[in-house]
């Protein structure tokens, strides 16, 4: 795989995200749009993805593949963890602002853009690595994310996991353990759902990159060094830890690309929720998706 070839790829997923800009300036597509749009994408579309993959997976995959991939997300997770810890006081002084940062070192795209990129580069195949990756961070999420914003941890938190998303991805991976061949009416289906996935998901972050003040993003060195951080620097201090336990090219593509994603919406949302202004975490949402389609095949060209 040439890195041309991945720097393509990721451009397709640029244009899609171009054409969701344009729709949304044209006043094609409105808030309320957006809003039903992502919860189809979350509750609908996207765990159709998960299984679909999973099922045309079946006995494919060995079973010290999947709980390495596991291994190896939880390892992702908690240097991320620590890297937020120790690097979000030199971005912000305000202690609401810093917990943001922190949230933003871990919490990645590996959905929305995630699948996406692993599916068009690698294959839909892979997908199902990115189903262990996700459950290992709804987990994350609702113990470490909730607890860091709240100042505690809270029980209450936990019930936010039973979701399509975390249901689906449980489903897929028993799918992979015990070998369930589905029928193929029902695998046909969920795969046509499932395509809907990624267009709808890129359409979706143009739709927010069209709302968004660009002159707030392309203006903040604070935001290219943290860009900088998060989307090489991490992902390349992390390779000779990944190539000590595999030297498995497709498993190591496929975890650069998950340790290099831009960040998610989950930060922003939760911000929202507690009363945090968020216009730093959307400018960096925006900036960090823009400059993934470079760095991930610079990425995987180190790969």
């Amino acid at each position: 795989m040439s890195i041309l070839t991945v720097f393509f790829q990721m451009l397709a997923i640029l244009i899609i995200i171009g054409a969701g800009y344009f729709m949304a300036k044209r006043e094609m597509m409105d808030s309320h749009t957006n809003s039903q749009m992502s919860k189809m994408i979350v509750n609908v579309f996207n765990p159709c993805l998960i299984l679909s993959s999973a099922a045309g997976s079946v006995g494919m995959i060995p079973l010290g593949t999947m709980g390495l991939i596991a291994l190896i997300a939880i390892g992702m997770f908690a240097i991320f963890i620590l890297a937020g810890m120790l690097l979000s006081p030199f971005f912000h002084k305000a202690p609401d602002q810093r917990k943001i940062f922190q949230m933003m070192f871990v919490f990645s795209n590996l959905g929305f853009i995630g699948i996406p990129a692993v599916g068009s580069i690698l294959g839909q195949e892979y997908v199902v690595y990115v189903t262990e990756f996700l459950l290992i961070y709804t987990i994350v999420f609702y113990t470490y994310g909730v607890a860091l914003l709240d100042g505690k941890f809270s029980l209450s938190s936990l019930k936010a996991m039973i979701n399509p998303g975390t249901l689906f991805s449980a489903a897929a991976l028993a799918v992979i353990l015990l070998e369930i061949h589905l029928p193929d009416f029902l695998k046909t289906s969920i795969t046509y759902l499932g395509n809907v996935t990624s267009p709808m998901a890129l359409v979706a972050v143009g739709f927010t990159l069209a709302h968004t003040d660009l002159r707030n993003i392309f203006a903040s060195p604070k935001l290219y060094i943290f860009s900088a951080l998060k989307l090489l620097a991490l992902p390349l201090l992390m390779l000779p830890l990944l190539r000590l336990v595999t030297d498995d090219t497709a498993i190591l593509s496929v975890c650069m690309i998950m340790f290099g994603m831009p960040i998610g919406n989950m930060p922003l949302i939760l911000g929202n929720q507690k009363g945090i202004d968020g216009s730093t975490c959307s400018a960096a949402i925006i900036l960090t998706t823009i400059l993934c389609v470079m760095t991930i095949p610079l990425l995987l060209a180190v790969v």
